[in-house]
């Protein structure tokens, strides 16, 4: 099974990124671009096929994907006719919605994917029927038993017991009038909750421990949670990027001395792929535990990458967003001072920096794959 979900994880990558590079392709259409090339994975060429301007196909080495833009700076050479079409001459709110547009997606994708997971597969939460009934307690002499389940609270209704069981917790002791399905028959229980010490603070409680299992949403929960946690996600992403330069030494040590991975540490694209296999494998979970588990990370993969790659450095795409705002604030300090708008930077300038920022990726994606693979993130599932 393990296999199943590391190669489940490599078709969910590899649909991401051209989802990215789709978003890239539609919008730069809309403003006029000229796209000559839309391709799966680099190297050499298995298949294409043209459709109008644009050659669609994929290539041997499956680690990514592009969308070429023709004019993506000044010294690019444009066909005859078509220079109007370059992507340096269109304006810059243009390029940044064509620059964004990859990153966006991605946050969409992340935000179906939970959506899917709420409503359609569930989530892990407590359920309303009993599992254990504890000895002596307020449920155990009402007559309460495991199997039970709890339908309605004072004539409320259960829905959510998360939230439902405060009837208990703030009943202060005062009898309590219980809907019970035991069998096929609905049965009307009085119990009274006692208060009690638990965890170190005190509450009314009945006795009884709720089964847990996954649960659909309905609609409405579901578009909420859903933009819950793509909110954590993104906030959490936000986290690791800025945490990111002060974990590289923990890295080094786990990869060098052979320390224990931290699984709120530094992960690759191997790493995620084991740990998915880990989860789609595993026998302590159900199948549609495994499911929801690999939902769950495909969508947390795609925010995390969706704000990477915003960051504001070049080659990537936030570091072309950075450089069209820098254009258009340029232009914005010339009108002020009565000049002509300024030629647009030409991004070829700052290839040597683009190099630097190139090999740092290049040199911590080395490393986090020697850790992937020497010293692997292990979940205990």
């Amino acid at each position: 099974m393990q296999i199943i979900g590391i190669l489940g994880f490599v078709v969910a990558l590899l649909v991401s990124v051209m989802i990215h590079e789709f978003g890239h392709y539609l919008t730069a259409k809309r403003y006029g671009m000229k796209v000559s090339e839309f391709f799966l994975g680099f190297g050499t060429r298995i298949w294409s096929t043209k459709r109008g301007e644009t050659e669609f196909g994929l290539k041997a080495i499956p680690a990514g994907g592009y969308c070429k833009i023709e004019g993506m700076t000044p010294g690019d050479v444009m066909p005859e006719g078509e220079e109007s079409r370059a992507f340096y001459t269109a304006k810059s709110s243009q390029k940044l919605i064509v620059l964004g547009a990859g990153s966006f997606l991605h946050f969409v994708l992340g935000y179906i994917l939970l959506f899917v997971l709420f409503a359609g597969i569930g989530t892990n939460q407590l359920l309303p029927t009993i599992n254990e009934v504890v000895k002596g307690s307020a449920a155990q002499s009402a007559g309460i038993l495991a199997g039970d389940e709890v339908l309605a609270i004072n004539g409320k209704q259960v829905q959510n017991w998360y939230s439902d069981v405060q009837i208990i917790r703030n009943s202060n002791g005062a009898p309590l009038t219980l809907l019970i399905k035991r069998g096929g028959e609905e049965l009307t229980i009085t119990a009274s909750a006692k208060l009690e010490t638990i965890e170190g603070s005190e509450r009314y409680v009945l006795g009884i421990i709720n089964d847990v299992g996954l649960k659909r949403s309905d609609l409405g929960t579901s578009f909420k949670n859903s933009a819950i946690v793509t909110k954590d996600f993104l906030v959490q992403s936000v986290k690791s990027l800025i945490n990111l330069p002060s974990k590289i030494p923990a890295l080094w040590g786990q990869t060098v001395s052979g320390e224990t991975r931290d699984p709120n540490g530094l992960v690759g694209v191997v790493g995620v792929a084991r740990v998915s296999g880990q989860a789609v494998g595993s026998d302590a979970l159900t199948a549609a535990e495994r499911l929801s588990t690999f939902i769950l990370i495909i969508a947390s993969l795609n925010i995390f990458v969706g704000l990477f790659n915003l960051l504001p450095i070049l080659p990537l795409d936030g570091g072309h967003m950075a450089v069209a705002i820098a254009d258009e604030l340029r232009a914005f300090i010339a009108r002020l001072r009565g000049r002509a708008r300024p030629a647009a930077i030409d991004v070829t300038l700052l290839t040597p920096v683009t190099m630097v920022v190139f090999v740092i990726l290049a040199a911590l994606t080395v490393l986090l794959l020697i850790a992937d693979i020497v010293n692997p993130v292990i979940l205990n599932l």
